[in-house]
């Protein structure tokens, strides 16, 4: 039977600093993960992006490659969630789906086989039933996608620290799959949800896992994360 995660927290040391700088969440149930938790509040006057290093643009290296993040999704990484059982693709459509019926498969003997995903990118509610095409209208997107943290300094971390990048909860969100594609690489000074009112969750998440990874961020994302984080409510 699988063994289902009871608590997927965002990466230690970025709740830490989180807490620190009284940036908190409104969240009621102990269980709910930070990806999806409600509005967080953010105390008067707090720089979001303290400890941060700011850097004046991206410079792309154009030496990506998926495969410096090891193989998609697997279930060998030091995360929370990973040596589960399940890859990391069922994990989060598991957390983030509602009404979920499960099939098991060769990858986890518990995946979701059908489901609703209510995308926070575009305030819709979207049908999840897995086959061929099941990449398509659902998609798990890294909030901090792995090609900018490449070029941001990822590329040189050792090899299990980009694996465990790729695959953890805190970095991950199940969205709609044209969204997804729609935001490619781009960091929040390039692109943000289309969901205005999902803004502020998705700023403190990104910021979080800046922190939590020790990556720098670009100016113009700098100022659209600290414009974002400014509709977060007032503790």
């Amino acid at each position: 039977m699988r063994r289902r995660p009871l608590i997927w927290l965002a990466v230690i040391a970025a709740l830490s600093v989180i807490v620190s700088v009284q940036v908190m969440s409104t969240a009621s149930e102990p269980d709910r993960m930070v990806a999806r938790a409600d509005v967080p509040t953010v105390a008067p006057g707090i720089d979001v992006l303290q400890g941060i290093t700011i850097v004046p643009q991206r410079v792309r290296g154009y030496d990506y490659q998926r495969s410096a993040f090891g193989d998609a999704w697997t279930d060998e990484n030091s995360a929370p969630g990973g040596h589960n059982g399940c890859d990391t693709r069922d994990d989060i459509l598991d957390r983030d789906l509602v009404d979920k019926t499960y099939v098991s498969t060769k990858r986890c003997p518990q995946a979701v086989a059908t489901g609703e995903l209510h995308d926070p990118y575009t305030s819709t509610t979207i049908p999840f039933t897995r086959g061929a095409n099941v990449g398509q209208a659902v998609q798990i997107d890294h909030l901090v996608p792995l090609a900018y943290a490449w070029d941001m300094g990822a590329r040189n971390w050792p090899a299990d620290m980009r694996i465990r990048f790729a695959n953890d909860p805190a970095n991950l969100l199940a969205v709609a799959g044209q969204v997804n594609q729609d935001k490619g690489d781009l960091p929040p000074g390039s692109w943000m949800p289309p969901n205005h009112a999902f803004w502020c969750q998705y700023s403190m998440q990104f910021i979080a896992v800046l922190r939590g990874y020790s990556l720098p961020v670009d100016q113009a994302s700098a100022d659209e994360l600290r414009q974002a984080a400014a509709s977060c409510p007032s503790r």
